[in-house]
């Protein structure tokens, strides 16, 4: 049965500058959380300026004018709450967790960050070393992150899902303060923004609080057009990486539907039935019955745009990468050649809805889950009958949408071999 809409008395409200603003009162606890979403990641950048939105991530905690450097999170520990931020190629978030009583005090900070951020040539230098060490942490010396960055430039040749959130390392150097500058006022605006705010408070005070803080703050100009025309793939594309390690890996992907395709949350119980708990398909067998593999992990997450459907597996020292290469294109095949058994889809079933409601669980949880659903999915009503299209899911849907996705002139591979560069490779 659906989730009842009584229980998440989400009130919705806009400011004439475009902010979108979703409140959840729950007083149980004396606590808030507090989020403010923006429409922006990796998609929105260009090739010169890649990374940019991941280093305005860190660029918000330099200081605006009535906050300077650093008073963002001493004003916030002081009362007590805590802040962080994540960025992703569709979205970048800012989120505090704090006493309901330091309320004001935290839609002060985020609205003048907002407002008037500080974007000065000091901080920009500081703030892209701080990233482009990230860069060499995340990427530049972890294997999974070179294949991740390999596996997105196989299957994206148009896309700007095609570069990696990090950015590349020549563009993190040449980014400008007039490029952010640029990015920020396009980008940062309320017209832009969603807020959520859960926990205990007023609801007609906070709204009185927000639309005084934020209702100053002028929206910006229309978004520029993604360049989302991504030609459909014709045929198999494989990518080698050679790197000192013990053994072989494989990272196989899939393009698939946006997240607001029904297809989609086929997708996410294909996900749990390949790869969630010690008894799912991959773990089960390729790396207990033929023992191929050290590990065999599926990650699939909605996007805006056409998304990627990845597989990882981390080979046993000494086996052949055809073999178990063979053996993963077998278990998907039989995906979509027989059908699922009732037991082994509820199993998916049950790991899906499990993840959706401990989600729910906390002021945090739901805060982040209403803005997720606006953002991706267009309203926060969306995650309130999930439950039961995940449950209307049946096994021919299961076959249908594996044919079509795991389609061998879909597949992109790339295959990690341990070593250095042949000699006269260009490094």
């Amino acid at each position: 049965m659906p989730l009842d809409e009584r229980e998440f008395a989400v009130q919705e409200h806009a400011l004439t500058n475009g902010l979108q603003i979703r409140l959840l009162p729950d007083r149980g606890l004396p606590i808030a959380t507090l989020y403010n979403f923006f429409r922006v990641g990796s998609r929105n950048e260009r090739p010169g300026i890649t990374g940019i939105s991941h280093l305005f991530e860190h660029m918000m905690f330099n200081g605006s004018k009535k906050y300077g450097p650093k008073e963002f999170d001493r004003r916030l520990e002081s009362a007590g709450g805590t802040s962080n931020a994540y960025t992703s190629t569709d979205v970048t978030a800012y989120y505090e967790e704090f006493a309901a009583e330091a309320l004001p005090l935290v839609l002060d900070l985020e609205s003048d960050r907002m407002a008037s951020l500080t974007i000065d040539d000091d901080s920009l230098a500081r703030e892209r070393e701080v990233v482009k060490e990230e860069r060499r942490f995340r990427a530049d010396n972890d294997l999974d992150g070179m294949m991740d960055e390999a596996l997105s430039a196989l299957a994206f040749q148009a896309h700007p899902y095609r570069w990696p959130v990090v950015g590349w390392m020549t563009d993190l150097s040449r980014i400008t303060r007039a490029d952010c500058e640029r990015y920020f006022h396009t980008y940062y605006a309320p017209n832009n923004c969603t807020l959520v705010l859960v926990g205990d408070f007023d609801p007609a005070e906070a709204l009185r609080n927000v639309e005084k803080l934020y209702g100053r703050i002028p929206r910006g100009d229309s978004l520029p057009e993604v360049a989302s025309g991504e030609p459909p793939q014709k045929g198999e594309r494989r990518a080698l990486i050679h790197y000192p390690a013990q053994a072989h890996a494989l990272l196989a992907g899939f393009r698939t539907p946006n997240g607001r395709h029904s297809d989609s949350l086929v997708l996410d119980l294909i996900e749990a039935a390949l790869s969630y708990g010690e008894g799912a398909r991959l773990k089960r067998a390729l790396v207990y019955e033929q023992e191929l593999c050290v590990d065999a992990n599926v990650y699939f997450g909605w996007r805006m745009d056409a998304g990627l459907f990845h597989i990882s597996l981390k080979l046993n020292p000494g086996v052949v990468p055809s073999r178990a290469e063979s053996a993963l294109w077998s278990e998907l095949a039989r995906l979509g050649d027989e059908p699922m058994s009732d037991a082994e889809l509820q199993r998916a079933k049950n790991f899906v809805r499990s993840g959706l409601l401990r989600g729910l669980q906390t002021a945090h949880g739901r805060a982040h889950t209403i803005g997720q659903m606006e953002v991706m999915l267009g309203t926060w009503r969306a995650f309130l009958d999930l439950p039961d299209r995940y449950q209307a899911i049946s096994p021919a849907d299961i076959q249908r949408v594996a044919r079509t996705t795991f389609a061998p002139h879909r597949r992109n591979l790339v295959t990690l071999v341990p070593g250095e560069l042949p000699e006269g490779a260009e490094a």
